[in-house]
C-alpha cells in the first residue's frame, strides 16, 4: 500500500485505432508509457504513438474546486445506482469532464483501482480534495455493500455543503468587493483629479477652505507615498494570511470576533450550526458510530471555535455522557438544536432530528443573507456618497466662494 501511493503519476497523450480502424486519440495517466500502452491494448486501441505530456509547454490545468468534487460524487452515486459498475462510471465520468484536472485525477483513481486498490483507498490519496469523512463512509459503504446508498448520501451532503458555502461567501464578497472599489476610486481622484484642481485654485489669489486644504494635503500624501501606501496594504493583508494560516490562537480570536460582528456573525454562527448538524446526521445515518463521527464533524465545522467545542464534546460522550447534555455544557448551541438533539437521543432517530436541524438553520442562513444584501444595499450608498461626494463638494467650494465674492 505504501509503495503504490509513492508511484508518481504523468499525463501521456495517444494517438491509435480502434477494432474497427478508427483513428481515435486521447489523454491517459499512468506511471509509464509501456503501462499506458498495455491499457489502451487491453481497451481495443492499437497504440500507434503514446507521449509523455510537458509539464512546461501543456495545457494549462484548472484548479480542482469543492463543487466540482460535488458534482464528481453525485454523477458516481448516479451511475452507480443505474447499475453500472465502478470502474466503468469512473471512465465515463472522467472522460467526459469539462475540468481536465479532474478528469486525469479521476483516470488515476481508476488506474488505482484497476491495480487492485478499493475505491475508498484511491480516494483517500487524495486528501486535499476527499476528506476523512468521505473516505471513511465510502470504506464503510464498501464494507456493508451499501456504497450506492452512501454514496448518494455524500452526494446530497456535499451539495448541501457547498450551498451554504455559497451563501456565506455571497453575504461578505458583495460588500467587500464594494468597498475596496470605493477605496480604488478615491485614491485615482486623488492621485489623478485634485492636483488639477490644485493647479486651478493657486491663481485664485485668496485662502481656501478647511476641508479643501485637507483634502489637498492627502492628495500630496498619495502622490508622493503611493509605494508606501501599496506596500503597507500588501504587507498588512500578507502578515494577515500568513497569522490565519500559522497561528492556531490568531484564528480562534478571528472567529471568536467574527461571530460577534452583527448581521454576519448570525449567518456564520448560523452556517456552523447547520453544518455540525448535516455531518453529524450524514455519518449517524451511515452507521459510523458517534464518537467517530464527532471528529469528522468537528472538522466540517469551519469555525474553530466549533471545531474546540465538538471535540470537547466527542471527549464528553466517550466517557458515556449524553449527546445533548455535552451541547448544553459548551453553551455554544442555540437551544432548538439542543432539543432536538435530546429528542433524536431518546427516540432512536438522532440522524433524522438532526437533518431537520440542518434544514432549518440553512433556511435560516439564505434568510438572513437576503436580509443582509438590503440592509447593506443603502449603507455602501452612502458611503460612496460620502467618500466621492465629499471629494467633489471639498473642490467646489472655493469656486462657490469665488462666484459669491463676484
Amino acid at each position: 500500500m505504501a509503495q503504490a501511493a509513492a508511484i508518481k503519476e504523468f499525463t501521456f497523450r495517444w494517438e491509435g485505432t480502434d477494432r474497427k480502424g478508427n483513428r481515435l486519440k486521447g489523454d491517459r495517466v499512468g506511471p509509464s508509457e509501456h503501462f499506458v500502452r498495455m491499457q489502451l491494448r487491453r481497451d481495443g486501441i492499437n497504440p500507434i504513438f503514446v507521449r509523455k505530456q510537458s509539464a512546461l509547454f501543456g495545457k494549462r490545468k484548472k484548479k480542482i474546486a469543492s463543487a466540482d468534487i460535488a458534482i464528481f460524487l453525485r454523477q458516481m452515486a448516479t451511475m452507480l445506482a443505474a447499475g453500472v459498475p465502478l470502474v466503468q462510471s469512473l471512465e465515463i465520468v472522467g472522460r467526459g469532464h469539462e475540468n481536465p484536472s479532474l478528469g486525469e485525477m479521476i483516470m488515476a483513481i481508476k488506474s488505482n483501482i484497476e491495480g487492485g486498490s478499493s475505491f475508498s483507498e484511491s480516494l483517500a490519496k487524495y486528501p486535499l480534495y476527499f476528506d476523512d469523512l468521505v473516505v471513511n463512509l465510502i470504506e464503510a459503504g464498501e464494507k456493508s455493500g451499501t456504497l450506492e446508498a452512501l454514496l448518494d448520501k455524500i452526494a446530497t451532503y456535499k451539495e448541501k455543503t457547498e450551498a451554504i458555502k455559497k451563501k456565506v461567501k455571497k453575504a461578505l464578497t458583495y460588500p467587500t468587493a464594494v468597498i475596496v472599489v470605493a477605496f480604488i476610486v478615491t485614491g485615482i481622484l486623488l492621485y489623478f483629479v485634485v492636483p488639477q484642481f490644485q493647479s486651478l485654485f493657486q491663481g485664485f489669489g485668496a485662502d481656501l477652505p478647511a476641508f479643501t486644504l485637507m483634502v489637498i494635503g492627502l492628495s500630496n500624501f498619495v502622490q508622493e507615498y503611493w509605494w508606501v501606501i501599496l506596500l503597507g496594504v500588501g504587507g498588512i493583508g500578507f502578515a494577515f494570511f500568513e497569522a490565519k494560516r500559522r497561528s492556531r490562537n490568531f484564528r480562534r480570536l478571528l472567529d471568536r470576533l467574527l461571530l460577534k460582528v452583527p448581521v454576519v456573525g448570525d449567518i456564520l454562527y448560523k452556517s456552523a450550526v447547520a453544518r455540525f448538524a448535516r455531518t453529524l446526521s450524514t455519518m449517524f445515518a451511515a452507521g459510523v458510530p458517534l464518537v467517530e463521527a464527532m471528529d469528522s464533524v468537528g472538522r466540517a465545522a469551519g469555525n474553530i471555535v466549533f471545531t474546540e467545542s465538538i471535540l470537547k464534546m466527542k471527549d464528553e460522550v466517550a466517557t458515556g455522557q449524553q449527546l445533548n447534555f455535552s451541547m448544553q455544557q459548551a453553551n455554544l448551541f442555540p437551544n432548538m438544536a439542543v432539543q432536538m438533539v435530546q429528542i433524536g437521543e431518546e427516540s432512536g432517530a438522532l440522524d433524522a432530528m438532526c437533518a431537520k436541524v440542518a434544514d432549518f438553520y440553512e433556511a435560516e442562513v439564505d434568510t438572513l443573507v437576503d436580509t443582509l444584501s438590503s440592509l447593506l444595499e443603502p449603507l455602501i450608498m452612502s458611503v460612496l456618497g460620502v467618500l466621492v461626494g465629499g471629494l467633489v463638494i471639498a473642490m467646489y467650494l472655493p469656486i462657490f466662494k469665488l462666484g459669491q465674492a463676484i
